[in-house]
């Protein structure tokens, strides 16, 4: 998959590559009310902090997503 990408200069990004900014937006309109937030990405892992300090993560937005949820859905 290393050679998906978009040509140089065109402003497209390669199908397999995220806007960053904009998942990290999604992920806090979603998550904030419940008590998520610090949502971030660095090299490739996505994090975001719970309101008790847990650091959940996954290794593309919808796996953050998925933890997120998983762990919202163990504390109710």
């Amino acid at each position: 998959m290393a050679g998906v990408k978009a040509s140089a200069g065109s402003g497209q990004r390669g199908v397999f590559e995220v806007d960053a900014g904009q998942a990290i937006a999604e992920l806090e309109r979603t998550w904030a009310y419940a008590g998520y937030h610090g949502f971030c990405v660095d090299r490739g892992l996505w994090s975001a902090v719970s309101s008790a300090g847990q650091v959940l993560t996954g290794d593309t937005p919808d796996a953050l997503g998925q933890a997120v949820w998983t762990h919202w859905q163990a504390m109710q």
